[in-house]
């Protein structure tokens, strides 16, 4: 299994924020994010094969009983039903991360669905592809239908927020699975936009989510 990076840190946003988490950040992605963070699973995908053994023999040698799957794209992964089986035999909480354009029955304790905007569409050659792709509204029930789950939006501009409700309307999703995060890498950006952010938050009952890892240790790997 390709793996971008290991790392225990704390969750970082949507509903567990702040849980102490071991993260497994697998490597490639069917999508290609205009403001990607994490462009060494997408745009340049890197990382090292690892056997599930060596990746279980990680999990176990920290003590977080939360453990997060994330990318990338987790559910394109050759191994994510197997793997998931592993850390459920384990007894862990389980939290996919994924933009739900694929579905994979994994075992999971929550579904971290963030589904791609419009705001999220590169320029060039990829642009067409990944607006294909980037919102599948029947992975999208299926996987809310299946698992406990959150609906997490990345927001860029105030406009950004009705396309999120529109999406609600297709999806049927109720306002208390939905959280709305600012976009951004750096502390001063997503203060700013976390401003207003919150604001809309307060007017349509939607969750706020800060970027708890990039506040504490700034835009870098492993945390």
């Amino acid at each position: 299994m390709k793996i971008a990076e290991l790392f225990y840190s704390l969750q970082g946003e949507g509903a567990l924020i702040g849980v102490p988490s071991f993260f497994i950040r697998t490597s490639g992605c069917n999508l290609r994010c205009s403001w990607c963070d994490t462009p060494y699973t997408s745009w340049q995908p890197e990382g090292t094969e690892l056997s599930l053994e060596q990746i279980l023999d990680e999990v176990q040698a920290h003590p977080a009983r939360h453990v997060v799957v994330t990318g990338g794209e987790p559910m394109i992964a050759p191994e994510i039903l197997p793997l998931t089986e592993r850390l459920r035999a384990l007894g862990l909480h389980i939290t996919i991360e994924t933009a739900g354009t694929v579905f994979q029955p994994v075992a999971c304790d929550l579904m971290s669905i963030s589904p791609k905007l419009a705001n999220s569409t590169p320029e060039g050659r990829w642009a067409a592809q990944h607006d294909r792709l980037r919102i599948q509204p029947p992975v999208l029930c299926e996987l809310m239908r299946r698992y406990e789950y959150q609906l997490k939006f990345v927001i860029a501009r105030a406009d950004d927020v009705q396309e999120v409700r529109s999406l609600l309307e297709t999806l049927g999703a109720a306002a208390d699975r939905v959280i709305l995060m600012p976009e951004g890498t750096d502390a001063e950006r997503l203060r700013e936009r976390g401003v207003w952010l919150a604001e809309i938050c307060k007017e349509e009952g939607f969750r706020f989510s800060p970027r708890l890892h990039v506040d504490l240790w700034g835009n870098r790997r492993g945390v």
